[in-house]
């Protein structure tokens, strides 16, 4: 959920249209959001209209972490550093400030009001957000670096601003580079006292064991749909009910997909491509039209979302097959393989170049041939 809001700031106090009346932001507030009447870029994936995770005062969804750490908190027993990890667009960074406002409260001397403020206008002394930086005015730096993350360390071991704990949220850290990932696990060996690390992660895989094992880990679902819509309702601007309910299937549990979903509204394939992978047997010509359909505009927002829709199709495959249990064993193996196909394929289109049309029709083909062999056909949940 990354972004900013253009027009009427949907967070402002007299607007209900983000949160409810009891959560409105005052206008100072609301007004640090807003750069010379064009959005702030912080993030080199926002979402036009979309607030950003530290501008969302409301969480939906991720209740029960929530509670565990808000449990650490009122105990006294926080972590040096929380790993927050989960498939992307979740929330995994909202509710990272979700967590930091929590504890700035709590070991500060300003009641939560207070803190959202600075937290919306990022100017609570005692909060640090790493983030890839601008390389210039149109682009980012494609890695966090090391300076970075010694910059961080170094306005971290001053004076505290403020009475309370320090906060450091790095979203996210698979985006740093080795150098940086190894000066981080410098600063987690010795981190500085009253210090806690918020570290959002989509793989947590590709990480150092070595900084997973100085963390308090805490693994992160897809949301259930019924939190998506109202992600989307609390934020979707004048999208309709129809329109929302469309943008939740296709999210699949997560509030960014549903999101992109809305902007590329609700005529299209996508929607038709949803309902094939719910059954990939319909007629032979169905998945042929629908990879011209896509491969018409190969480098748009649709055509990537497409891809989305097809991997996480195939990852629920295999999960389903893995939980049948040994009297699925071939379709899990089938499963596994066609998974391992698709990415292949993808990677070899984007890399050399190949036709799109030819690619995906590959893909669908494979998928249908997995559905004739291994009923059930692929379903969503």
């Amino acid at each position: 959920m990354r972004g900013h809001s253009r027009g009427p700031d949907p967070g402002c106090a007299g607007d209900p249209h983000l949160v409810g009346p009891d959560q409105t932001l005052p206008r100072a507030a609301c007004r640090a959001r807003i750069v010379s009447g064009t959005d702030e870029r912080r993030e080199p994936d926002q979402l036009d209209g979309v607030p950003l995770p530290e501008h969302q005062p409301h969480l939906f969804g991720h209740a029960g972490p929530l509670a565990a750490i808000r449990e650490q908190i009122t105990a006294g027993r926080l972590p040096g550093a929380i790993l927050l990890h989960g498939p992307q667009g979740i929330g995994k960074a909202t509710l990272a400030f979700r967590i930091a406002r929590d504890i700035l409260t709590a070991t500060g001397d300003e009641d939560a009001h207070r803190v959202d403020e600075q937290v919306i206008a990022d100017a609570h002394p005692n909060l640090f957000v790493l983030r890839k930086q601008l390389k210039d005015a149109r682009s980012f730096y494609t890695v966090i670096r090391v300076d970075e993350i010694r910059d961080l360390r170094e306005r971290m071991r001053r004076t505290r601003g403020r009475a309370g704990h320090r906060i450091a949220i790095i979203d996210s850290i698979d985006d740093c580079n080795p150098s940086a990932a190894n000066a981080l696990l410098k600063t987690l060996e010795e981190p500085p006292a009253d210090t806690v690390f918020l570290l959002v992660s989509h793989r947590p895989g590709t990480l150092l064991p070595t900084i997973r094992s100085r963390c308090h880990v805490v693994a992160l679902r897809p949301l259930p749909d019924e939190d998506v819509r109202a992600v989307l309702s609390a934020n979707g601007g004048a999208s309709d009910s129809a329109q929302i309910g469309e943008a939740v299937k296709l999210a699949s549990g997560r509030p960014r997909r549903g999101f992109e979903a809305l902007m590329l509204g609700g005529e299209g394939v996508l929607p038709v491509l949803s309902g094939w992978l719910d059954n990939p047997l319909m007629t032979p010509a169905a998945h042929m039209a629908i990879a011209d359909a896509i491969a018409a505009d190969k480098a748009g927002a649709e055509a990537g979302f497409a891809r989305e829709l097809i991997l996480a199709a195939l990852a629920r495959e295999a999960r389903e097959a893995a939980i049948a249990g040994p009297a699925q064993r071939s379709r899990l193996a089938s499963a596994n393989e066609l998974w391992d196909k698709a990415h292949a394929l993808f990677a070899e289109a984007d890399s050399l170049n190949l036709d799109a049309r030819q690619t995906l029709t590959a893909v669908l083909d494979a998928i249908r041939s997995h559905a004739e062999l291994h009923a059930p056909p692929i379903e969503r949940p």
